[in-house]
């Protein structure tokens, strides 16, 4: 790839994107009022409700026949593209999908093979972090939590940009590209400076190889040789696949919506987005799953005992084991019914690099607890509703192999959804039009004000 560009190209070519993605994305007035939505979550009396559309993302998980809901295998559409479709294309052709899949995100289109080349060639060109940046605003002020270090730096970002608070499309392609390129950076430095400055390990910088792609300079930056396999990278690029986007009813890209739904700046909306996407009812769960996994494999002696594994998931459910919440962490999701089609993906994934690891004996008892674990939680709840395994129940094992720190788990999510938020904060700059508020009902009866002095 051609490396040389200059600034007119830079610009130009944002120019140009900026007018397909107009053209693209923009929805005909008649839309809202043909899905009855209410612009801007307000009745016309005032009164808040909840509504949203949008043609980036897409879960489906139940039909609904004669009134009734019926549950069916999950589905995921990236900009109306099956998600077993499109990552069935890129591991076919034996290459990387995280980029192509930003392209389709922020595009709403899939690139031929050269605008693919020039997409990563810019991708590229945005990943290097100037020196003063890295030493200011990351070795100097390391974070016990990666998740607060890639918020704090994000706005941070808003200092250097001489056009910060134009939302333009074009800008705004040109800030989410910049975002997009440089997280991975500034997540793998704010590891290495907190591994180093509070708890006294060797530092490691490597500067990102912008021929590389996302999944393989993650992996360059964090090891201290820089040195991955194929399989691994190719590993790490589909989970950034599969979690590059979930429509917009998720947290983090709600928030990241209702933020821009204002008409602020991107970086404030990314930064809510990354909040967001800390909490462990969100994007931190997968550490949830990895600690629950992690005492199961001291208490179930007998690996192969499905008896045990019953025995240790029935004191979870009723609270006598792990967190003593009664969850099942990675099991059952808000949307998905009878499978979670990034689980099952993934899935695929986890088993060959555990072969390759010499790890098939965990691969094979995370098996059964998926298995066992929703028959013990039915039989204990006494409830029939469907419950899978979610995307979280693998990703953490998946890190774990790829010798990821678990404080880098959550940062890696955001590393991939990113490329959904923004795609989201653009669609609503393109058709939001009011701010979204919604209404709280206020419960508390009146109160007397009573004077201070006879108080």
């Amino acid at each position: 790839m051609d490396m040389k560009l200059t600034q007119a190209d830079i610009t130009n070519y944002f120019n140009i994107m900026g007018e397909k993605v107009e053209i693209k994305n923009r929805f005909m007035p008649d839309v809202y009022s043909k899905y009855n939505v209410k612009r801007g979550l307000r009745n016309g009396d005032g009164t808040g409700v909840l509504v949203g559309l949008t043609e980036i993302g897409d879960v489906h998980a139940y039909i609904y026949d004669d009134y009734e809901k019926i549950p069916v295998e999950g589905r995921l559409l990236y900009r109306g593209i099956d998600i077993y479709d499109f990552c069935d294309g890129f591991l076919q052709d034996n290459r990387f999908g995280f980029e192509e899949c930003v392209y389709l995100l922020l595009n709403g289109e899939l690139p031929d093979r050269r605008e693919l080349e020039r997409f990563t060639e810019i991708l590229g060109y945005h990943r290097n972090i100037p020196d003063d940046f890295v030493r200011a605003n990351i070795l100097n002020a390391p974070s016990c939590d990666i998740m607060n270090q890639l918020a704090r730096l994000v706005l941070v970002v808003y200092s250097y940009d001489k056009d910060a608070d134009n939302t333009s499309i074009s800008n705004l392609l040109r800030q989410s590209i910049n975002l997009i390129a440089k997280f991975p950076i500034m997540a793998a430095y704010g590891y290495q400076a907190k591994a180093h400055y509070l708890e006294g390990k060797s530092l490691y910088i490597h500067n990102p190889s912008p021929e590389l792609s996302t999944a393989e300079n993650i992996l360059r930056l964090l090891r201290p040789t820089g040195e991955y396999t194929e399989l691994e990278a190719k590993v790490l690029d589909l989970a950034l696949v599969l979690h590059a986007e979930h429509g917009g009813g998720n947290n983090s890209t709600f928030a990241a919506r209702v933020v821009s739904s204002s008409g602020t700046d991107i970086y404030s909306s990314v930064a809510a987005a990354i909040g967001s996407l800390k909490g462990p009812k969100h994007g931190g769960a997968n550490n949830k799953v990895v600690g629950m996994m992690n005492e199961l494999k001291k208490e179930v002696k007998d690996w192969g005992s499905d008896q045990e594994i019953c025995n240790y998931i029935e004191k979870i459910v009723r609270k006598q084991a792990f967190d003593h919440s009664g969850l099942i962490y990675g099991m059952g999701h808000a949307v998905y019914t009878l499978s979670d089609p990034r689980c099952v993906l993934l899935k695929e994934q986890a088993k060959k690099l555990a072969k390759q690891m010499g790890r098939t004996d965990e691969f094979e008892l995370y098996q059964k607890v998926e298995k066992l674990a929703p028959v013990i939680f039915r039989e204990i709840r006494n409830i029939d509703k469907p419950m899978c395994a979610n995307v979280d129940f693998y990703s953490g094992f998946v890190y774990d192999m790829l010798g990821i720190p678990v404080e880098m788990n959550t940062p890696i999510f955001a590393v991939a959804r990113i490329a959904g938020w923004c795609a989201h904060i653009i669609e609503e700059h393109l058709n939001g039009g009011r701010i979204i508020r919604p209404a709280y009902k206020n419960i508390k009866k009146n109160v007397e004000y009573v004077r201070l002095s006879d108080r």
